[in-house]
């Protein structure tokens, strides 16, 4: 009996054998198509990918241009910063990875939420994420020793903003800090592609106003990687445009004697030469250390800030609102002149206070017994209240609106800072349309000596008083030496030469006068100063009640307000001085503005030396003889 049958298997064995022939030889056609398929059809696309894998584009952050004062001291620099950042596509585990590096360095929750926001925000593949700057030499040590053990951990080398001057420019420069997504959503998309290697955006000052001309244009560089994303060698490069420098009219000089003579109190000072508006000093005291703002303010100091009851954040100089007081009285006696309700032989009575015809409120001169009769000139010297009640009265609120107005009062000056605060200069209209109620006589009054509705800044103070040295020409205030100032097409005040010359002659004997409010701001100087000091109520006294400083608490007492400018015959610098709950301006900003001035006019051997304007050509034509010779002798 036959078991097998050879021949059947012999042939079952040779379909098998052509049939899997058949198989390999299909298997090795696709093969082969696949093939010429990526190695001729699509090779032009297949090679590009393998480019972007090998190659990257990076891009170059650009460095940031520096700023300098007016005698080219550095005011904001570069310098290098040792920061600890992770490149999350080589970290196994990122969370034990932060817990590892904490015991290492000191990191804050506020440094770990940053490090996660940063992660998850759009990001290129193997880009360094930073998780804490400002690393000390110690702690530098300590993670190149374990480096080995932290793959994915990198300590970068980048340059920093660094203030040398902490503080004392800190409200005019600003600081930058970490750029974020939503600086990002504001821009175009040139803006974000321009910003693509840049870690660091302004954020107040000129920091913030000057930023795309600080900022520069960023590079590119191409690099050839391997697969572990470590650059092997740059093939191509594109350099970036480094940021332009700032040059500013603030000198440095004027700016320390500003900070110094308010010593501790709270308040600020501008000061601005009238020639060709630029600003020679902004200060706002107390101030704050920008330093700590760059790589991301730490909990505990942003708290010390915040809960400070000085608000060292706030900026005095340029967004706050004060009543002006006694210091818009020359302007308010111009304006009364000009509308003919007044004259400089015309005088009053005064008994100490005013009171308008069948009413009982009594407006009070800050003088109980009063002046006596005063005319216009004694007005401005003795600071006397009652003349300008009455004068205010008769002027009415309209007419001293649209004079005070041409002053730079009650909007913004439009100076290159960020954040200018507007002020109010009241009028019927603006009254009833933010308070709805109709306007009194007694808004008036109080209008005509600063007080009631009327809030103005420093720096609204100090263009007004370089518009009155420059004899009612407007000025735009500029901090940056970029370009000459445009020429103005407001309307000039300049009217009659006489009124100018008697208003500053008043004003001088504010300070130089027997009975000048400001008396002790003149003694031993090598130059006449026009100025009138003013006082801003904190509160408002009742009917029967009488202000007595010594019973108050200190931060109720009245602020304490100077303007003024020098030489009063040819002026070269105007100053406004706020200090806050310092009672009289003659006794405590009257030496700040002082000091100021000195610094400005006085070489070092302290003699008179009027420095030139920053940009040639830029001088406007003032008037010539802004006061006589007679009243620079007086």
């Amino acid at each position: 009996m036959q078991f097998k049958d050879h021949h059947r298997e012999g042939r079952i064995f040779a379909v098998r054998l052509i049939w899997s022939g058949v198989i390999v030889l299909m298997l090795m056609l696709v093969l082969a198509g696949r093939m010429i398929w990526l190695q001729a059809i699509q090779h032009d696309r297949y090679i590009t990918l393998s480019d972007k894998n090998r190659v990257q584009t990076q891009a170059v952050a650009p460095p940031r241009g520096l700023i300098y004062d007016r005698r080219g001291e550095l005011l904001a620099d570069n310098q290098p910063d040792f920061s600890l950042a992770l490149i999350a596509e080589q970290v196994p585990d990122i969370p034990a990875t932060l817990a590892r590096l904490a015991e290492m360095v000191t990191l804050e929750e506020a440094d770990i939420d940053r490090f996660w926001r940063r992660l998850r925000s759009p990001r290129r593949p193997w880009e360094p994420v930073p998780v804490r700057a400002r690393l000390t030499e110690e702690e530098i040590a300590r993670i190149a020793v374990a480096q080995h053990e932290l793959p994915g951990v990198r300590i970068d080398a980048d340059p920093i903003r660094h203030y040398p001057y902490d503080e004392l420019f800190s409200h005019v420069l600003g600081y930058v800090n970490r750029i974020n997504t939503e600086d990002l959503e504001r821009m175009t998309p040139d803006e974000q592609a321009n910003y693509s290697g840049t870690h660091y955006y302004g954020r107040l000052g000129v920091e913030r106003h000057y930023e795309r001309l600080l900022h520069g244009r960023v590079g590119f560089r191409k690099v050839e990687t391997n697969a572990r994303g470590r650059i092997l060698k740059v093939l191509e490069e594109i350099p970036p445009l480094p940021g332009e420098d700032v040059h500013l009219h603030l000198d440095i000089k004027v700016q320390q004697a500003a900070w110094d003579a308010l010593g501790e109190r709270r308040g600020a000072v501008i000061a601005i030469d009238p020639r060709d508006g630029g600003v020679l000093a902004f200060v706002s005291r107390p101030g704050f250390d920008p330093n700590l703002f760059v790589t991301g303010i730490s909990h505990h100091d942003y708290s010390g800030y915040r809960d400070d009851g000085d608000r060292p954040l706030f900026n005095r100089a340029l967004q706050g609102q004060y009543p002006p007081g006694s210091t818009l009285k020359p302007i308010a006696g111009l304006a009364g002149i000009d509308a003919g309700v007044t004259d400089w032989q015309r005088t009053i009575w005064d008994p100490g206070y005013y009171r308008l015809e069948g009413q009982e409120r009594v407006f009070r001169d800050w003088r109980r017994q009063g002046h006596g009769w005063v005319d216009m000139h004694k007005a401005v010297v003795e600071s006397c209240d009652t003349y300008f009640y009455d004068m205010g009265f008769k002027l009415g609120i309209d007419r001293m609106h649209d004079f005070m107005i041409r002053f730079g009062l009650g909007d913004r000056t439009g100076i290159d800072l960020p954040g200018e605060s507007r002020g109010i200069m009241p009028s019927r209209a603006w009254k009833r349309a933010v308070r709805g109620e109709p306007w009194y006589h007694g808004d008036t009054i109080n209008a005509s000596i600063g007080q009631g509705y009327m809030l103005t800044s420093p720096l609204q103070l100090a263009v007004s008083t370089a518009v009155f040295a420059r004899q009612g020409e407007p000025l735009v205030p500029r901090v940056a030496q970029l370009t000459p100032p445009a020429a103005s097409t407001e309307p000039t005040l300049v009217g009659q030469h006489q009124h100018w010359e008697r208003m500053t002659r008043a004003m001088v004997d504010v300070v130089h006068g027997a009975r000048g409010t400001a008396r002790a701001m003149g003694q031993g100087a090598k130059y006449r100063i026009a100025a009138k000091t003013g006082t801003a109520q904190v509160f408002s006294l009742g009917k029967d009640q009488e202000y007595n400083a010594e019973e108050l608490a200190e931060r109720l007492r009245d602020h304490a307000l100077i303007v003024g400018f020098a030489p009063a015959d040819n002026p070269a610098i105007a100053v406004a001085v706020l200090v806050e709950n310092g009672g009289s301006g003659g006794s405590s900003a009257g030496p700040v503005a002082r000091a100021v001035m000195d610094a400005w006019l006085l070489n070092r051997a302290g003699e008179l030396e009027v420095p030139p304007v920053a940009v040639p050509g830029a001088v406007p034509a003032l008037m010539a003889g802004n006061a006589s010779a007679e009243s620079t002798n007086r």
